[in-house]
């Protein structure tokens, strides 16, 4: 094997390690920060920032994880809120209420399950698009560095 053909795939080893890592960080953050929903999206959005210069393939991966926490984000948040405003304010607990909280608590656990999978398969090289953040990053991911 020559040089460059094993610098290649040590790049590309680096790559698909970096792009899982944008996956798994929100779940490291998701440990650390459990109660404050901004903790698991800053920490994407440091490592995106970080690797906003590295390959395609990392930036897309990176753009797609930061936007899956972006949404998780905004639904915990709500419910953060929602959650406070019942214990210290004058809301009361209603049907609306804990049907908003399953559908969050469902969110979260389809997020972690998918976070997981898109780790594995982007680690191994493969792609992983999901349905609804897929097409956004596609905009948003120029292929030029």
């Amino acid at each position: 094997m020559e040089l460059h053909e094993m610098q290649e795939k040590v790049r590309e080893q680096d790559d698909r390690e970096k792009a899982a890592n944008a996956y798994v960080m929100s779940l490291v953050a998701l440990m650390a920060g459990l109660p404050l929903p901004i903790v698991n999206l800053l920490a994407t959005f440091i490592f995106f920032m970080a690797n906003r210069k590295s390959s395609y393939f990392v930036r897309w991966h990176c753009t797609q994880a930061l936007l899956s926490q972006f949404f998780v984000f905004v639904l915990n948040t709500i419910s953060f809120q929602w959650t406070l405003r019942i214990l210290f304010g004058s809301l009361e607990f209603s049907n609306e209420y804990f049907g908003y909280l399953c559908v969050v608590i469902l969110v979260n656990i389809a997020e972690i399950i998918g976070t997981l999978v898109s780790a594995v398969k982007v680690r191994k090289g493969k792609e992983s698009n999901w349905w609804l953040f897929a097409p956004l990053t596609d905009v948003l991911v120029r292929k030029e560095s």
